[in-house]
């Protein structure tokens, strides 16, 4: 014993003088009900406290914080207490003596206290936390994981081995709602095939969690829109435990998944409508302009016309209130409604503009193209932005920061950018992925427009620029050697505008790897290729085969994206019938779950192909459908629901024209009246050709231009001719204008009736622009052959006649365009 006094005099101190137990210490701190009690406990005991009961301290100072209703306040009291430093110097000499637990708690606490970005205690518990971490569970990694993600240190190396640990032990891991908070923390660090795993994982645990727990329900989906995976099977069993646990749901949550939702365009109508009616329900209690703008933020974009109208007049009311934050949120909800408000707009802006110089390039982005997307107009406002932008740009040297730069630029009213600018592009160029390579594009495509409507003499600088993009990102696509990279490359892209001069190397480039198709993709593949409006065989059939053979894997809701690239593109697989009939059997059981606008949208996409399964048909064209398809429209963004109702009317001609036998009601009369006010007007080409088709026919009464058949498909040009080829004027020969007996008519507009003299023809004639035919070859897309397929089913000969035939050199002149016009018209048809 003596020896060992000497070996270790200075433990031995230690334990000779620690209480033979703490308990009677914590039981005391326990009793505890506000701070200064626990400080003054501190004081007295400061010289015998344990680790343990440091630890102990911590906790019940963040517990009596919890229970405070203002929380910032309380901290910064806490915080600049004499006896939090003792507190916390206490902990700085302790901490190598904490058990784990205690130690990841007391960086927990630290943390939320800490007033300053640098505390040393912080980096010793990281530090010493770090030096332990091989032996934490599950449950305490992910409370360490969260430590680091509060300090942003999502790259760094020890999330890095945190992600490891997750990785060596995932095959025995049990606790999913530990497993869900390292996901998302990880989520930056991990690979596609740990992904894959993580999400497989998930699906194995998920039933051994309460369906009343929604915090690891969110987490999962903050994960997958982390990973950018909209991986429907998850997101559908993640919406049921929302869907059924919606009544204990609070404004922060309820706006956290419907962000969500948004960002991963998972639809989910049953959602939204509980969401907007637990909303609404909340809207007279809240008054405080943090809340009310959470609320706005949430319910603005999915409300009512009514209720949107409500919510805008006290937003009016407290828009000079707001913080540069808020302005922010409210401006990016009014963005998403679709507002012309434009004293509101105003008010926003007024706030925006006071706040302008605190606001990050991203930030700046997102004020610009709101604001222009808003039609707002300040001449003070944007050129305050320009200086603030260009300022940012000079010194910036972070690509993903420059591209925000230059594409706010590029949408102001003056989209000019100088010399300097332009070598700051140039010098970062080699850091680019596609995505920053095709936004500076995009960038300085605008530029040109407005410098060569201006004359301005930096076009020419402009214009190598862009062939040094075109130059980088070619080079990258044809250097990539993986399909996990190439595809988030890939993904990554904004919009649905691309590049011209990239499409075929995109394209080339997903050929390279079509074999890495498959049921965890095909769909995302799919809804790209339809975006790009160019025609790969080789894809197309990847992806017919992929569903016909793996069908029992693919997530039913995902069956529309399959589809659609052959609907826009009006393409048939080898296995036409048995690509469908798959899809569709596989589709069957679920069209009464399905969100309203898709099951529309999936039913034009197969009419377009001439595929009318009538359980689809049946399941759209009933009275209940149809209502809740009406509750749907009004949620969603005008241009939206608009595109939706003019799908549903399209199908409902569709199949009325096309399967007489299913008796489906025309009931679009009053829609279309409604839309086709306009119809008539021609340009300045469509006159030139007017006047020559009646040169050539004889007379301007032997020709109809802008002709509504009926079911309201528009003609550009239309005439007659008799059995011998003679063309009829109109108004003669039983031709019968205006109103078609079967069908009435409430419209100025003549409407082409349906008898002719015996062996008499009625002649379409429609001139197909460039965005009538697939990208790379001049195949017909699926709308203008459908087109096609009514008009002959009406009763006229159709003559489709493309932009590039009739702009070619062949067709230069006067003289053979007419030769051309007779040809077409009157000669033998050209297939």
């Amino acid at each position: 014993m003596l020896r060992l006094r000497g070996i270790c005099p200075f433990s031995w101190r230690v334990f000779q003088f620690r209480p033979i137990s703490c308990e009677p210490l914590i039981i005391q701190m326990n009793k505890c009900t506000d701070e200064e009690q626990i400080f003054d406990f501190i004081e007295r005991n400061k010289a015998i406290l344990s680790e343990q009961q440091v630890g102990c301290a911590f906790n019940m100072l963040w517990k009596l914080q919890k229970q405070k209703t203002s929380l910032v306040k309380n901290v910064e009291y806490v915080r600049d207490h004499p006896q939090f430093l003792t507190l916390h110097n206490l902990a700085m000499n302790k901490f190598k003596l904490m058990n784990d637990d205690t130690l990841v708690n007391v960086l927990y606490i630290t943390q939320q206290f800490a007033g300053e970005a640098f505390d040393p205690l912080v980096e010793a518990l990281v530090t010493e936390s770090w030096r332990r971490l091989e032996r934490f569970d599950i449950k305490l990694l992910s409370e360490f994981s969260s430590c680091l993600a509060e300090q942003h240190l999502y790259f760094s190396p020890l999330m890095g081995k945190i992600a490891d640990i997750v990785h060596r032990n995932l095959e025995t891991t049990q606790d999913l709602s530990s497993l869900s908070v390292l996901m998302v923390n990880i989520s930056s660090l991990i690979s596609r095939h740990f992904q894959e795993q993580l999400v497989n994982k998930t699906e194995l645990l998920f039933d051994t969690m309460d369906s009343s727990e929604v915090d690891f329900a969110k987490r999962i989906v903050q994960f997958l829109r982390n990973v950018r995976y909209r991986y429907q099977p998850l997101l559908e069993r993640c919406n049921n435990i929302f869907l059924s646990n919606v009544d204990h749901l609070d404004l922060d949550s309820i706006s956290k998944i419907l962000s969500l939702h948004k960002f991963l365009q998972f639809n989910s109508f049953k959602f939204i409508m509980v969401a907007k009616k637990k909303l609404t329900e909340m809207t007279p209690l809240l008054n405080h302009p943090a809340s009310f703008v959470k609320l706005f933020v949430a319910l603005g974009p999915i409300a009512g016309p009514e209720e949107k109208k409500q919510l805008k007049s006290t937003m009016l009311l407290m828009a000079e209130k707001l913080t540069g934050e808020q302005a922010l949120a409210v401006l990016g909800a009014l963005e998403d409604m679709e507002s012309r408000n434009s004293h509101l707009i105003k008010r926003v802006a007024s706030v925006l503009y006071k706040h302008l110089d605190n606001y990050k390039p991203l930030e700046l982005l997102k004020i610009t193209q709101a604001l222009t997307f808003l039609h707002f107009q300040s001449k003070e406002f944007f050129v305050k932005l320009r200086e603030l932008l260009l300022s940012y740009l000079k010194i910036s040297f972070i690509p993903t920061e420059m591209s925000f730069l230059v594409c706010a630029i590029s949408m102001l009213p003056s989209p000019h950018l100088d010399e300097v600018g332009i070598s700051r592009i140039e010098a970062v160029l080699p850091q680019c992925d596609l995505n920053k390579l095709t936004s500076f594009s995009a960038s300085v495509l605008r530029w040109i427009q407005y410098d060569h409507m201006h004359l301005d003499s930096n076009t020419g600088k402009q214009l190598k620029l862009l062939q040094k993009l075109d130059h980088y990102s070619h080079q990258r696509l044809q250097h990539i050697n993986s399909f996990d990279l190439l595809w988030k490359e890939l993904k990554s892209l904004k919009g649905d505008v691309f590049p011209e001069s990239l499409i075929e190397e995109m394209i080339a480039a997903l050929q390279r790897f079509r074999d890495e198709i498959n049921y965890i993709n095909v769909a995302e593949i799919a809804y790209f290729i339809s975006k790009t409006n160019y025609l790969s065989t080789l894809l197309l059939d990847r992806i017919a085969s992929v569903a016909v053979q793996q069908i029992e894997k693919i997530h039913p809701f995902t069956i529309f994206a399959i589809i659609l690239p052959f609907s826009v593109l009006n393409y048939d697989p080898h296995q036409r019938d048995e690509f469908l009939e798959t899809c569709m059997q596989h589709l069957n059981s679920y069209l009464g779950i399905f969100d309203p606008h898709i099951l529309v949208l999936l039913g034009f996409s197969l009419a377009t192909l001439e595929y009318f399964p009538e359980d689809l048909l049946k399941a759209i064209f009933n009275i209940k459908f149809l209502a809740r398809l009406d509750s749907q429209l009004e949620v969603l963004p005008s241009s939206l629901s608009i595109r939706v109702q003019f799908r549903l009317m399209e199908l409902n001609r569709s199949v009325c024209l096309e399967c007489p036998e299913f008796q489906i009601p025309w009931f679009h009369d009053r829609f279309c009246q409604q839309y086709n006010k306009g119809i008539g007007v021609m340009n300045r080409a469509q006159q030139q050709i007017y006047e020559m088709l009646a040169e050539v026919l004889g007379g301007i009464n032997c020709v109809k231009a802008s002709v509504l058949t009926p079911y309201y498909h528009t003609v550009d040009f239309e005439c007659a001719l008799d059995k011998k080829k003679k063309p009829l004027p109109y108004g003669s020969h039983n031709i019968t204008l205006g109103q078609r007996p079967e069908m009435p008519w409430e419209s100025n507009t003549e409407i082409v009736g349906s008898r002719l003299p015996p062996g008499a023809e009625r002649i379409a004639l429609e001139f197909l622009d460039s965005k009538s035919f697939c990208r790379n070859i001049p195949h017909i897309k699926g709308k203008s052959a459908m087109k096609k397929r009514h008009l002959e089913i009406l009763g006229y000969r159709v003559i489709q006649i493309s932009q590039f035939e009739w702009n070619s050199m062949a067709l230069s002149t006067k003289d053979a365009r007419m030769d051309y016009l007779r040809e077409r018209i009157f000669g033998e048809v050209k297939s």
